[in-house]
């Protein structure tokens, strides 16, 4: 269908996606650059570090699910923009917990960084229905690549600031400038983000594009019944399907990579490259963006090889088992002494993990018409599971060998765990449709 648009009002709606996660993953962050510091006045050793940057993952991962209900249940727009209200507030929570003792001080971060993760939970889901709402399938890709590569632009705008702020300001005002920028942009998404029928700016034409494209663009046109945002019955029958299945454990595998950089990176470069904490903020930078630049390349070669004719098999998996086969290289890291060798190995695996980290593409593929919340909260739940392991695994090694070698090992070996998810396990990627199969208590 052949239409002439007048309006791109989805391009913005995008941008302001890639934007709320930015934030989002700014606020993540912020422990892992503060965390030299935090380290000395809490009297931290690396187990109970890689403990407290869990934190944040424990309560996101538990919210996954209700938070995939409620998206579904009163909308992305209103859920997502109380979420953002919320971090906020925890984020100023976090710098007061800084004035109490340390032995005090430890739970209390850790509480607080709890509650950040829980109101977190919607940020994700609600990009994947947004995206699958807004979006025609052929611009899925690209859609999601650049939401998704808001991880890494996170490090790259707020990893120099945060270590300029914990240099010079210390390191309860990190989390005070996140509260303050986090409230500025709950006041911008409630006046951009609308759904598509009802955005005050957007053309029939562009509406009709969307729809033509397979776009679920009455997604959020109407409150649906409580029963149905949420059922366990379908929770069920997501298990046990296993294209999902291996989908999810492919997210497993790559959101460990992101966990690994958003935790103990900035620490590695600290602790076993001996490089100063204001500089850790700026090095950080490069990785990162080559993060970026593969996060976007990724979703553009998905594109383009769907619109020349590639199957939606192919378009998505050729660049997720590519990428991951890239982000092992971090192994090297083991066997180089410089600063720039190891610089130069993060930043070609940061690049191959970039281009591979297509999930949320491929969940806006193929979840369910009405479940497309509660499929994106499991399948961010059982990728986010790595936010609690990864630290904490990575701690484990670091006390025990007092090397961050093992810990790059095991980083690179969940690499290429993901591309046995992908080949063997998920097979054909396509929608899958909930309502034909015998569950009870689930509607198509």
């Amino acid at each position: 269908m052949n239409l002439k648009l007048t309006t791109h009002v989805r391009y913005l709606i995008v941008l302001m996606l890639f934007i709320a996660s930015t934030f989002s993953y700014g606020d993540r962050v912020v422990l892992s650059i503060a965390a030299v510091d935090v380290t000395r006045d809490l009297h931290l050793d690396a187990l109970r570090l890689g403990y407290l940057l869990s934190g944040f993952s424990w309560a996101y991962v538990c919210a996954q699910l209700p938070a995939g209900g409620l998206l579904d249940r009163f909308g992305s727009k209103r859920v997502y923009g109380i979420a953002i209200v919320c971090w906020s507030i925890c984020a100023f929570l976090a710098g007061l917990s800084g004035y109490l003792p340390a032995a005090i001080a430890f739970y209390a971060l850790f509480a607080v960084r709890f509650l950040s993760g829980l109101a977190q939970a919607p940020v994700f889901p609600g990009n994947g229905r947004i995206v699958a709402a807004w979006f025609p399938a052929s611009e899925r890709g690209r859609a999601s690549a650049i939401f998704n590569s808001s991880q890494y632009f996170s490090l790259v705008l707020f990893s120099p600031i945060m270590g300029w702020i914990v240099h010079t300001l210390g390191w309860k005002n990190c989390f005070w400038f996140a509260g303050l920028i986090g409230l500025g942009l709950a006041f911008v998404w409630f006046r951009v983000i609308y759904g598509v029928k009802v955005h005050p700016r957007i053309s029939q034409a562009e509406i009709e594009y969307i729809e033509s494209g397979g776009g679920l663009a009455s997604l959020d046109a109407s409150a649906r019944p409580a029963s149905s945002g949420l059922s366990w019955s379908a929770i069920k029958w997501l298990l046990g399907n296993r294209m999902l299945v291996g989908i999810y454990l492919g997210q497993y595998c790559i959101t460990t990579l992101t966990w690994f950089f958003l935790t103990w990176f900035p620490i590695y470069l600290n602790q076993a490259r001996h490089i100063s904490i204001v500089k850790v903020g700026f090095l950080a930078t490069l990785p990162a963006l080559c993060g970026f630049a593969g996060g976007i390349l990724g979703g553009v070669v998905s594109d383009r090889l769907l619109r020349a004719g590639h199957s939606l098999t192919f378009a998505r998996k050729l660049p997720i088992v590519f990428g991951m086969a890239l982000a092992t290289t971090m192994i090297g890291c083991n066997f180089v002494n410089t600063s720039l060798a190891v610089m130069i190995l993060m930043s070609i695996s940061f690049f191959g993990k970039g281009i591979g980290a297509l999930g949320w593409t491929v969940i806006s593929d193929t979840s369910p018409k009405g479940f497309i919340g509660v499929n994106g909260g499991l399948f961010n739940l059982i990728g986010n599971l790595s936010g609690v392991t990864t630290p904490i695994v990575i701690g484990l090694i670091v006390k025990y060998t007092g090397s961050f070698r093992g810990a790059l090992v095991f980083v690179a070996a969940t690499a290429l765990m993901a591309i046995v998810a992908y080949l063997p396990i998920v097979g054909e990627i396509k929608r899958v449709e909930i309502g034909t199969a015998p569950v009870r208590g689930v509607n198509a």
